[in-house]
């Protein structure tokens, strides 16, 4: 079981989901939609970490990821294929449960993770699944509340940018490992400084634009926050190791919160 839950990248997985519950939550939808919600979005996530090693692992295997249990043959390729199909069929039905346009929506976030694992990761178009994948995911939760609106424009704004910057801190470790197999992303045209540099900027960015549309919140809780953020960001760019990559993450939970907190 941990290999297969490690096959399926939990980690990402569960951050999304949490992410989707908390914005449940601050939607008030009620618990059973709630609970529809999130099972649908954990079970995309699964498929999407799974489809992710599947595809790889003879690339993972060439490099010697030893992390990877489909490229050391810890797990069955069967297996890992008959789970992933088994997430895909409950993504769509837990999906469409929720609504039919909300749960179109969200199986077009969904088919956008995929398509990043069937070939745009290696194109300079890597971004756009993390973009469109994010950005939804408010727009689906939104539209599985009872009011079934539409959110304003900055908040799916503000998940693309999320995602983006998501993309961006996640391909840094990787870098080496990805060009010696061909993968070539948006990271890795630009490289490990300016990659860095962008996922910063964009984070903040969404920091900022949050803020600026949290009118709801005390204006000295803005300014702390933005404060925040501006110290993480001044650590992300001056230091060195695994220190950026680490503040760069709690720049993104952060942006998170705020996102939450501002519906």
């Amino acid at each position: 079981m941990k290999n297969l839950l490690r096959a399926a990248h939990i980690g990402p997985a569960l951050a999304v989901t949490i992410l989707a519950a908390a914005l449940a939550i601050a939607h008030r939808l009620p618990a059973g939609q709630a609970v529809l919600v999130v099972a649908a979005v954990l079970a995309g996530q699964l498929s999407i970490g799974w489809s992710n090693d599947l595809i790889d692992r003879s690339r993972d295997r060439s490099v010697g990821r030893a992390d990877k249990p489909l490229a050391t043959g810890a797990l069955s390729v069967r297996l890992v294929t008959a789970a992933c199909a088994s997430a895909v069929v409950a993504a769509v039905v837990l999906s469409l449960l929720c609504g039919l346009v909300a749960g179109l929506v969200h199986l077009v976030c969904v088919a956008a993770g995929w398509a990043y694992n069937l070939g745009l990761k290696r194109t300079v178009w890597s971004w756009v699944p993390y973009a469109v994948a994010f950005g939804g995911l408010t727009i689906f939760v939104s539209l599985a509340a009872p009011a079934a609106a539409v959110p304003p424009l900055w908040q799916p704004a503000v998940g693309a940018m999320l995602g983006v910057g998501a993309h961006l801190v996640n391909a840094l470790p990787d870098l080496a490992d990805d060009e010696a197999t061909g993968v070539r992303g948006l990271p890795h045209r630009l490289g490990a400084r300016l990659t860095r540099l962008l996922s910063v900027v964009v984070l903040v960015a969404a920091s900022v634009v949050v803020v600026w549309a949290s009118d709801q919140v005390r204006l000295p809780i803005r300014i702390a926050v933005l404060l925040l953020v501006a110290a993480l960001a001044a650590i992300a760019l001056l230091t060195r190791g695994r220190t950026p990559f680490r503040a760069a993450i709690a720049i993104a939970v952060v942006d998170a919160l705020l996102l939450v907190l501002a519906q």
